[in-house]
């Protein structure tokens, strides 16, 4: 017997999810909600949908939804709503999974008690919390896992991770991204959200969206950030889209638990056409033994002080890098992304880097097993932490600052 799982949020993003959901091989059944009907008619009228989808499973609250008999739901809504609404699902006792962030807000201390809240939760339901971070599961950050699981990068000495996704991108524009998120009959709500932070002088900062850039390198190390400096660049036209920003760029050094260094960069204001991923949205990292940058891997196999060798450089493409997916797995998704492919075609995984379908099975199979999925609330609240330290140094003007560790 499989999972049943609801999707709340067919937005844009949303969308591009509901597909794949209803698709994973462990789904007998799927619910979807939203507050425009026009959004789930779309989907309920489609025939790939209508054999896990009844009409009954169509919802247009998060109220009526998280009342259904489901063992999951799926969060893709505004940024400011996440962390209210997970902690919703978790208290109708349903394993839940968010969009990035944790959540969204100005206020630095309000993010940090809203992962304290989930992490308590999560503890007192017995319900388990994923965080749909898309860096954890492109291709590099795949393969880097592997190759420090086999120990090939030795001592870690310095990491960098960044996401340079300037405003006026062509690939994606954040003043449309912004419009989008802020029109309809939720997103009509934001001035309202945001007038309070307003009134109090309250101002939002690239590092209070830090998972693109933190979780790459933390996923491959396996460890935490101990504090931090950081310097922040302010917006200096007076461009209206960082009226209600502090900082349009910033950029964070971190100390590492495992002793080493780690450069955050997060930049939302940067003569850079990023489509290039290795310039967006990466990471590199540098260990004793092993490196990995820009989708080459090196490693000198030195395993004692007199043990180096000549210096093995490897060019890997994006297949090489990837884990595989179990079989079944990425024929259900072939079919449902690619519905013209032949048998013998290659499934080619799509979103962010081919993140999309990794999260979703990763999702599916912690619910069918009952087990705590990858990017659980403690993994998430650091990335949040990191980013809320990096701004309060900031500041600071580059003042030491600690991270809250929710270990």
């Amino acid at each position: 017997m499989g999972i049943s799982l609801g999707l709340v949020g067919l937005g844009a993003f949303g969308s591009e999810f509901a597909r794949l959901f209803k698709a994973h091989p462990l789904v007998d059944r799927i619910a979807l909600c939203d507050r425009e009907p026009d959004r789930i008619k779309k989907f309920s009228e489609d025939t790939f949908m209508q054999d896990k989808l009844i009409p009954r499973d169509c919802y247009e609250s998060l109220d009526d939804i998280c009342r259904a008999d489901l063992d999951a739901i799926v969060i893709v809504t505004q940024p400011w709503l996440h962390a209210p609404q997970c902690l919703q699902v978790l208290e109708s006792s349903k394993h839940v999974y968010s969009a990035v962030p944790v959540i969204w807000l100005p206020d630095g201390q309000e993010i940090l008690d809203w992962c304290g809240r989930l992490k308590d939760a999560v503890a007192r339901t017995g319900k388990h919390y994923m965080l749909g971070e898309t860096t954890y599961y492109r291709p590099a950050t795949m393969f880097c896992r592997r190759m420090a699981a086999e120990g090939r990068f030795g001592n870690y000495v310095y990491a960098e991770g960044e996401y340079a996704h300037d405003l006026d991108a062509d690939y994606c524009s954040l003043r449309e991204v912004n419009i989008a998120r802020t029109t309809g009959t939720i997103g009509s709500q934001y001035d309202t959200f945001q007038a309070p932070y307003r009134q109090r002088g309250i101002k939002d900062s690239p590092m209070f969206y830090p998972t693109h850039s933190v979780s790459g390198p933390l996923s491959v190390m396996k460890t935490r950030a101990k504090k931090v400096t950081a310097i922040g660049y302010r917006n200096q036209n007076n461009d209206a889209y960082f009226n209600d920003s502090t900082f349009s760029n910033v950029t964070a050094f971190f100390t590492m638990a495992n002793g080493s260094a780690l450069r955050i960069a997060e930049y939302r204001e940067i003569g850079c056409q990023a489509m290039d991923r290795h310039i967006e949205e990466t990471f590199r990292i540098f260990g004793t033994r092993g490196s990995f940058a820009r989708n080459i891997w090196e490693d000198n196999h030195r395993t004692t002080s007199d043990s180096a060798q000549r210096l093995e450089r490897q060019q890997c493409t994006d297949a090489q890098l990837r884990d595989q997916l179990p079989v079944e797995v990425a024929t259900a998704f072939k079919q449902a992304m690619q519905p013209n492919a032949k048998p013998e075609d290659e499934y080619i995984p799509h979103g962010h880097g081919g993140s999309h379908p990794y999260l979703v099975h990763e999702f599916c199979s912690a619910v069918a097993a009952n087990r705590q999925p990858a990017i659980d609330i403690r993994e998430a609240a650091a990335y949040m932490a990191m980013g809320v330290a990096a701004h309060q140094s900031a500041l600071r003007d580059g003042e030491s600052t600690n991270v809250l560790n929710f270990d």
